[in-house]
């Protein structure tokens, strides 16, 4: 590398024009945040911008060549050059390129993250940076935690599953973590619009392919661990790796919260250098915990109890309580809403602030969703594999309510072992849910090609009901299943809408279905939980 650092003419710094994330930058002094193991026609230049995709390349721009799952970015060096890249970093020497600047590197997508995170001012560093991670809860969480930074007053950043916004700025999301070049960009608007705190949802399969490589975290949470994603990762131990990682590489000056009721979560106390913070719901340990809990209504009151006092910058907490009221409902509202008070301390944010912060979230959508609550209530919940299900099945068990109607939407081209696991998960609870009968759909109108749902996973599903002797009245399409439901409800019944892309668009269908059977109902009221809707409104 030295041989072509003594060239930079200015720092990347000097290019940066305030209030603007446009940038420029020195090829070399970029150079300098990646390890090069072998460069071709070195040359030092002005860089406009990076790039992953070479139809996004620009004039001036960097490519980046990414061996993806199903492409190799090494193949689209021809459209990248024609477009005008001006170098490339690689992983395989490319022959026939010599008259581009070529940087190979061990790991394409590692050095994506650190030219990013260079090229954009190593923003991360200046906001506050909470990264959480979970199998279940990782949107309500970063939601929930949110919810409690802009009651604060402070100016917030949110980047997740659902939705990247900050101020005035929203748009739908595609990934649950951005890949890093986006992830960095996203970071450097934020920075100019003066945001002071970013909460941001980690993915499994982020952390595996370094999207948030170069991410300066502050804070970080693994709340809990279940079998998701399986495929991707080649085993739920490469899986649970995948996701400790965020714990176990955090340093000395993070803080990291762990949940002491999963044995997954707990077991990084010792494996990690960051200062932790842990919490409990049902053991009683920790140095937060839950008790005096009543989920009598589904929506959670309970107090936390400060066990033993910590110190964080200015605040120091002693051991003491403060009730907390939740809006949103669920059993697993309870665990997330732990994580989000345990960082809103970590903040040093007052009880106060973080009690008010958290009555007043109303909650995500298809996150155990209450859609309608008059005579009866209509649920919605994604249900997305055997650990959601069972929180999801256990919040139902405590709740008063004098008859459940489940609709389930099976889940498509997931294969026969999450649809075992998940038909599993509803027989295990059928028997204390006084559930003898189901509502099963395919929906068949309602999913795309990447969820249809094959024979063999409507075998598997049925196979699994005819065991546990559960009653499936099965339906090909989601309307039908959803009239069924409502033709048969009563007073203090409760609909539970339940499935993940199937069920997307069933509380729409629902409401819409209450509409014609009940035209003497205020529209606007009704239909307000589709208000702000991202899944199933189409």
């Amino acid at each position: 590398m030295g041989k072509y650092t003594n060239s930079i003419l200015k720092s990347t710094d000097e290019y940066y024009e305030a209030g603007k994330v446009d940038r420029m930058a020195k090829l070399y002094e970029l150079l300098k945040s990646i390890d090069v193991l072998e460069s071709w026609n070195g040359q030092d230049k002005d860089i406009t911008g990076l790039a992953y995709n070479s139809r996004s390349v620009e004039p001036g721009n960097i490519f980046v060549c990414i061996k993806g799952f199903k492409t190799d970015g090494h193949t689209y060096i021809p459209e990248a050059v024609s477009n005008g890249a001006s170098a490339i970093v690689v992983e395989d020497y490319q022959e026939g390129w010599e008259d581009i600047p070529q940087y190979r590197v061990a790991n394409s997508r590692a050095s994506l993250a650190a030219l990013s995170d260079h090229f954009y001012g190593h923003p991360s560093r200046g906001m506050k940076t909470i990264g959480i991670t979970a199998t279940n809860g990782k949107t309500s969480t970063s939601f929930m935690t949110n919810a409690i930074l802009e009651e604060h007053g402070w100016k917030t950043g949110l980047i997740g599953t659902v939705v990247v916004k900050y101020g005035d700025y929203s748009e739908p999301t595609k990934l649950t973590t951005p890949e890093s070049l986006d992830l960095h960009r996203y970071f450097a608007q934020m920075k100019n619009q003066d945001v002071s705190h970013v909460t941001m949802e980690v993915s499994s399969s982020a952390l595996d392919l370094k999207r948030v490589g170069s991410v300066d975290f502050d804070i970080v949470s693994l709340n809990n661990i279940s079998r998701e994603h399986i495929d991707l990762h080649g085993s739920f131990e490469e899986y649970f790796n995948s996701k400790a990682s965020l714990i176990r590489e955090a340093d000395e000056d993070q803080w990291a919260v762990l949940n002491l009721d999963d044995e997954y979560s707990a077991s990084l106390i010792d494996e990690t250098k960051a200062n932790i913070l842990t919490f409990s719901v049902e053991t009683g340990d920790g140095d937060l915990i839950c008790k005096n809990l009543d989920l009598s209504t589904g929506r959670a009151k309970f107090t936390v109890e400060i066990r033993k006092p910590f110190t964080v910058g200015e605040t120091t907490y002693e051991p003491g309580e403060f009730d907390i009221e939740l809006s949103t409902p669920g059993y697993h509202s309870v665990y997330n809403s732990m994580v989000a008070i345990a960082i809103g301390l970590l903040n040093e944010i007052p009880y106060a602030t973080i009690q008010k912060g958290l009555k007043s979230f109303g909650g995500v959508e298809r996150r155990f969703e209450m859609v309608f609550e008059e005579d009866f209530k209509i649920l919605d919940d994604h249900f997305a594999n055997y650990g959601n299900i069972n929180v999801t099945l256990s919040t139902l068990q405590q709740m008063k309510y004098r008859d459940l109607k489940l609709v389930y939407a099976i889940r498509g081209s997931r294969g026969p072992t999450v649809n075992r696991e998940n038909a599993e998960a509803i027989a295990e609870w059928a028997p204390r849910l006084g559930l003898t009968d189901l509502i099963a759909t395919v929906s068949k109108s309602h999913v795309t090609e990447k969820d249809v749902v094959t024979d063999e996973e409507v075998r598997v599903f049925r196979e699994v009901m005819d065991e546990a002797g559960i009653n499936v009245h099965f339906y090909e399409e989601l309307d039908d299943a959803i009239d069924y439901a409502l033709s048969d409800v009563d007073q203090d019944d409760v609909v539970l809408l339940a499935g993940c892309q199937g069920m997307d668009p069933g509380a729409k269908i629902a409401l819409e279905q209450l509409n014609k059977a009940r035209p003497e109902m205020d529209e606007e009221k009704l239909f307000k939980p589709l208000k702000n809707r991202v899944a199933g409104i189409l």
